[in-house]
């Protein structure tokens, strides 16, 4: 295969990812417009910040795993034309969702007694807590967008929750300004304000959705033709079949990222800020990334009910260049400016120092970090997703962390031995990923 012949490919999957993509941007921009408003607060805040969101992430992504693996149910659906029994995979999926965002919260309002257990400072503890329990009333809003949104994707149209990603975004970015400083005589509520101004963001995100679906006709006949169905347990269970190892996937990655700031905030609160900086940058291309794969999930799902497998594999390869060439330009503009990136998030020189150097190492594990996401991507379009969890595990728990708390605190390698550590996961991770999909496209030829 020549370049030449990816070129259509290209196209589509751009098309289709360029709105998933552009709502990752404004995800990931409110998080680092977050991080550089409470930066300029205090490291003691950023600090506390980066703990209690990196513990709410586990949770957060865990849910988040469950609604994605509505999607290749419903592009499968699409692909072959049978568009009516899209309406029940639409009830069925809102319904199990719901019901696990509900016994979700319960668990991560139960975590808030833990919080107190994971060896972080008294100063950095007593800002996390209140704000943590900010994020857990924003949960079951928040999945319950996730639901519609994953749904909707499934069908082909990505538009819908970039307009209401993006809304919500700058109304949190609002709220925080005004509520984190103490604008327009609101009082001044440093992270606390960023906490209302999540929770506002999320209630508004599934209540925007409502009325997107409302105003268009073709969306609400979905929604009336759905009500009017039976709750079916083999649509629940296959739900659930795909949606929870796609949950522990995405989670094993997230504990073990959760895991590294926590060790990080065992050496000090000063390198846990330059911490949160560098991951926040790091972020960023990740969740672009992460847009391009989601549109992936979707084209490969869509190619599978086609039964058209040299088109799945085009797809497939098409979106991860893409991902490759951009992590790759990435990784260069990291280390050229990872002296200047960190001043946007604080003013100590100390969190600027260690934040740049983390930066050289996030250039190199970003390039295996896309390839991961992108493999994973196309291996949740073909439904596989028992093997991968077990990668996953493999990569991140039992390879990464390891050598996360080796590099740290047995060679006293400082925080770049736990960044290191996530470089080892996320090149394993990558690798298994690539050869199982490789294995699978053997099996269809």
């Amino acid at each position: 295969m020549n370049l030449a012949q990816y070129i259509p490919f290209y196209k589509r999957n751009l098309l289709l990812a360029l709105p998933v993509v552009i709502s990752q941007i404004g995800q990931v921009t409110v998080y680092l417009v977050d991080n550089m408003m409470v930066g300029h607060v205090g490291t003691t805040e950023l600090a506390a910040s980066a703990f209690a969101n990196n513990v709410f992430t586990i949770g957060m992504f865990f849910g988040m795993g469950i609604t994605y693996g509505l999607t290749p149910l419903v592009g499968k659906e699409f692909g072959n034309g049978k568009l009516k029994d899209l309406v029940i995979w639409l009830k069925n999926g809102i319904f199990t969702h719901l019901i696990a965002a509900i016994g979700l919260s319960i668990i991560m309002f139960g975590i808030y007694f833990i919080l107190p257990f994971l060896g972080q400072t008294q100063e950095v503890l007593k800002l996390a807590k209140p704000y943590y329990l900010l994020l857990c009333l924003s949960y079951i809003p928040f999945m319950l967008f996730f639901s519609m949104k994953q749904f909707f994707e499934g069908i082909g149209n990505t538009k819908m929750a970039m307009q209401i990603t993006l809304t919500a975004n700058i109304i949190n970015v609002v709220i925080n300004y005004v509520l984190i400083f103490g604008k327009f005589g609101f009082p001044e509520m440093g992270l606390n304000g960023a906490g209302i101004g999540t929770l506002v963001s999320r209630l508004f995100m599934p209540f925007l959705f409502f009325v997107f679906i409302i105003k268009k006709p073709r969306y609400r006949r979905f929604f009336v033709v759905a009500h009017l169905q039976a709750f079916n347990t083999d649509k629940i269970k296959s739900i659930l079949k795909i949606g929870i190892p796609i949950a522990f996937q995405l989670i094993v990655e997230i504990i073990a990222f959760s895991i590294g700031a926590i060790m990080m905030g065992w050496i000090g609160e000063v390198p846990l800020a330059a911490h949160q900086v560098a991951i926040g940058m790091a972020a960023f291309t990740y969740m672009i990334s992460l847009g391009i794969s989601q549109a992936n999930t979707i084209r490969v799902s869509h190619q599978i009910g086609k039964k058209d497998i040299k088109a799945l594999k085009m797809a497939a390869f098409a979106s991860t260049h893409l991902v490759l060439v951009f992590m790759l330009t990435m990784g260069v503009v990291f280390i050229f400016t990872r002296n200047y990136l960190p001043l946007l998030f604080s003013t100590d020189k100390e969190v600027i120092i260690i934040a740049s150097q983390l930066l050289i190492v996030a250039a190199i594990f970003q390039v295996f970090d896309g390839l991961q996401v992108i493999m994973l991507s196309t291996l949740r379009g073909m439904a596989d997703v028992k093997i991968p969890m077990i990668f996953a595990f493999i990569a991140y728990l039992f390879v990464g962390i390891p050598t996360s708390y080796i590099l740290t605190f047995l060679l006293n390698a400082g925080p770049m031995g736990i960044w290191f550590g996530y470089l080892v996961g996320l090149g394993l991770a990558g690798i298994l990923f690539y050869f199982r999909f490789k294995s699978n496209l053997k099996k269809w030829a």
